[in-house]
């Protein structure tokens, strides 16, 4: 009888029976895809990600096809925390994967008050804390391409949770790795990469973008191999788990 090689890997105290995880923002919260794949196969669920109050998003339209990917202006859409661990969390917690959720938030204070109420839920295994949203009191210049902002966030998360945490880095800086050294020296256990890359479309008849936001974020094959250089950058350097995401 062949015996399969073992896949099981480490995320901080956490263990996978395998390294295939799903992508925050991709996945929903699980249950939309149990009709197509066996979600108790996978080696960990990242949800969608999840603010403090429910949010509707950016208006339509919110999705643009591109040469080899897509590129999506959603603007965050979700139930919020509360609605989750009431509305979502029951049907997560029946699968044997382990699941992770994804937090964002537009003030420091914001990530903390999240880490803090997620770290009183049972049934979670880890947070991923993605960093690429607009820090509101610093004029809107997203955490995760400032050093010191990003150091800020994920300290204040740290503090607040002993779950283990993962960081989601944005690959819209000049040098990823220096983001990555920031959060790993705040106290992250993990990190994921890449979010994604900046880019719009213009609709040739109109002269208008064809998201309403004006720019969206490309993902899709077309960023495999920025996505890959990054990975490459941030294993070189990092002292903690690299996760690839984006293309990859």
């Amino acid at each position: 009888m062949t015996q399969l090689p073992d896949l099981s890997t480490n995320i901080g105290k956490i263990r996978l029976k395998n390294p295939v995880m799903t992508a925050s923002g991709t996945f929903g919260y699980a249950r939309e895809f149990q009709e197509i794949t066996d979600l108790n196969r996978l080696g960990g669920i990242i949800v969608k990600g999840l603010s403090l109050h429910p949010s509707e998003g950016n208006p339509p339209g919110r999705i643009a096809e591109t040469a080899c990917g897509m590129l999506n202006a959603i603007g965050l859409e979700n139930v919020g925390i509360e609605a989750f661990v009431r509305e979502k969390l029951p049907f997560l917690k029946t699968l044997s994967a382990p699941t992770f959720v994804n937090l964002y938030g537009k003030t420091v204070e914001e990530y903390a008050e999240l880490a803090a109420r997620v770290d009183d839920i049972g049934g979670i295994s880890g947070i991923e804390v993605n960093i690429s949203c607009p820090n509101v009191k610093s004029g809107g210049i997203a955490f995760g391409v400032d050093p010191v902002a990003a150091h800020a966030v994920i300290r204040a998360v740290r503090q607040r949770t002993s779950l283990p945490l993962m960081v989601k880095l944005s690959p819209n800086v000049t040098d990823v790795t220096e983001i990555a050294q920031s959060v790993i020296g705040a106290g992250a256990d993990a990190l994921s990469l890449i979010n994604t890359l900046t880019g719009m479309a213009i609709d040739i008849r109109t002269r208008r973008s064809r998201l309403a936001n004006i720019t969206g974020g490309l993902s899709g094959p077309a960023i495999k191999p920025v996505a890959l250089r990054m990975v490459w950058q941030v294993a070189r350097m990092s002292s903690v788990p690299v996760i690839g995401i984006g293309g990859l």
